[in-house]
C-alpha cells in the first residue's frame, strides 16, 4: 500500500516542512529558555506572573490578528514573521540587565512574534497537503520537530543564556533563508472565509475542540505536580517523551491516514487516562514514572500528528484555514499560563487527588469524540481496505496455487 501516493509530490511539500519544523523547534526552545531567564531573575512571584501574563496576552491577540491579516499575502507575511523572530530572540539576550518595564515589553512582543504567524504557518502546511495524506505528512513533520528539539536542547543546555539565545536566533535566521529559497512561486488560490462565530457554531468543530481544551487544561495543570513528584528525574522524563513522541508522531500520522483521525485521537486520550490513573495509584514507585514517560510519549506523538497538524486543516476543508488553527492552537498555547499560576501553590495540592482528577477528566473527554464525525473521507478508508483485501487475496492465491 503506497501511503505517499497523492496528487502532491514530496518536493512541493518541502517549503511547508521547512517553515513548520523551523518554527515549532524555535518556538518550543525559545519559550523554554525565556522561562529559564525569567525564573533566574529571582523576582517576586507577582512580577514573574506579570512577565508571563504579558507573553501569553501577546500570543492570544496577535494570533487572532494574524489569522485575519496574513492570508492576504501569506508567503511574504511568513518571511517577515520569521525575520521578526530573529530580532526578538536576539533581544532576549538583554533580559538579565533590563528593567522590569522593559522586560514586560520584551515578554509581550515575544508573544506577538510567536502568535501572529503560527496560524498561517500551520495553514501553509495544510494547504500543501491533501486530506488523504495530511496525517502522514503531519506525523513526518512532527517527528523532525521532536528529534530536532531533542538534539538542539542538548546543545543549548551546555551554554549560558546569552549564547543559547544567539544559537536560537541563528536557527530562526536559517529557517528564514531556507524558506525564502524553497517557497513555491505559485499563487495561492482564492478561498472562502468564515468568521469565528460560524466556525464555533459547527457541531463537528465543537466535538473535537472541547476534548482538546480539556486535555490542554489537564496537561498544564498537572505539570507542576509532575515536576514536584519526579524531582531531578523530571528532565529525563521530558527527554524520553520527546524521543518517543518523535517516533510515534509518524506512526500516529500514518494510522490517521489509514484508519481515520478519530480512532487515533481516542486511543491517545485512553492512554493519557491510564497513565494518570497509574500515577495516582503507584506514584511512589519509580517503575510507574518510566511507564508514564512511555505512555505520555506515545500519546503526545499521536496528538502532535493529528490535533496539532492535521485535524483543523481537515475541518476547514476548502476554506481559509488560519482561523481554524487559531481555535485549535490557542487552548494549548494559553493553557501554559496555568502551570505558571499554579506553581506557587503546588505544595498545597495533594498529588494523588490531582492525578485521579486528571485521569477522570481525560476519560470524560472521550465522550464528545464518540459522537464526532471522522474527518478522513470514508471513500479513502474504503479504497485502502479494498486494496489491502486484494493484496491479501493475491498473496493467498499464490500460496495455494
Amino acid at each position: 500500500m503506497r501511503i505517499f501516493e497523492s496528487r502532491i509530490p514530496f518536493r512541493e511539500f518541502t517549503p511547508a516542512l521547512v517553515v513548520v519544523s523551523n518554527s515549532l523547534i524555535w518556538y518550543t526552545l525559545t519559550y523554554m529558555m525565556f522561562s529559564n531567564a525569567i525564573n533566574n531573575l529571582q523576582a517576586p512571584a507577582n512580577q514573574t506572573l506579570v512577565f508571563f501574563a504579558a507573553y501569553y496576552t501577546g500570543i492570544a491577540f496577535s494570533a487572532i490578528v494574524g489569522s485575519v491579516a496574513f492570508p492576504r499575502a501569506r508567503d511574504t507575511s511568513l518571511l517577515l514573521w520569521m525575520l521578526t523572530g530573529v530580532i526578538m530572540t536576539t533581544l532576549l539576550t538583554t533580559i538579565v540587565s533590563n528593567s522590569m518595564a522593559i522586560n514586560i515589553l520584551i515578554s509581550l512582543f515575544l508573544g506577538v512574534s510567536i502568535g501572529i504567524g503560527l496560524p498561517s504557518c500551520l495553514a501553509y502546511f495544510a494547504d500543501s497537503t491533501i486530506t488523504e495524506n495530511r496525517g502522514t505528512y503531519g506525523g513526518l513533520t512532527w517527528s523532525i520537530v521532536g528529534f530536532g528539539i531533542l538534539i538542539l536542547a542538548f546543545v543549548i543546555n551546555t551554554l549560558d543564556l546569552v549564547l543559547a539565545f544567539i544559537i536560537l536566533a541563528i536557527w530562526r535566521a536559517f529557517g528564514f533563508v531556507a524558506f525564502f529559497f524553497s517557497q513555491s512561486r505559485k499563487k495561492t488560490p482564492v478561498r472562502r472565509t468564515s468568521n469565528f462565530r460560524i466556525i464555533l457554531g459547527r457541531r463537528d468543530v465543537l466535538l473535537y475542540l472541547v476534548p482538546w481544551i480539556m486535555f490542554s487544561l489537564v496537561n498544564f495543570a498537572e505539570a507542576p505536580m509532575l515536576q514536584r513528584l519526579l524531582g531531578d528525574f523530571f528532565i529525563l522524563v521530558v527527554l524520553i517523551e520527546f524521543a518517543i513522541s518523535g517516533f510515534f508522531a509518524f506512526v500516529g500520522g500514518l494510522l490517521a491516514d489509514l484508519v481515520g483521525r478519530k480512532r487515533v485521537v481516542i486511543t491517545g486520550f485512553i492512554m493519557l487516562g491510564i497513565e494518570y490513573a497509574m500515577l495516582s495509584l503507584f506514584s511512589g514507585m519509580p517503575v510507574s514514572w518510566y511507564l508514564y514517560a512511555v505512555f505520555d510519549g506515545v500519546a503526545w506523538g499521536m496528538f502532535a500528528a493529528v490535533f496539532f497538524m492535521t485535524l483543523w486543516g481537515d475541518l476547514a476543508e476548502e476554506s481559509v484555514k488560519e482561523k481554524y488553527y487559531v481555535l485549535g492552537g490557542l487552548p494549548y498555547l494559553l493553557a501554559g499560563f496555568l502551570s505558571v499560576a499554579i506553581k506557587p501553590y503546588v505544595e498545597m495540592i495533594e498529588t494523588v487527588t490531582a492525578f485521579s482528577l486528571a485521569s477522570f477528566f481525560l476519560f470524560l473527554a472521550v465522550l464528545p469524540l464518540m459522537y464526532a464525525p471522522e474527518t478522513l473521507p470514508e471513500k479513502g478508508i474504503r479504497e485502502r481496505e479494498v486494496k489491502e483485501y486484494i493484496r491479501k487475496a493475491k498473496k493467498a492465491k499464490e500460496k495455494y496455487t
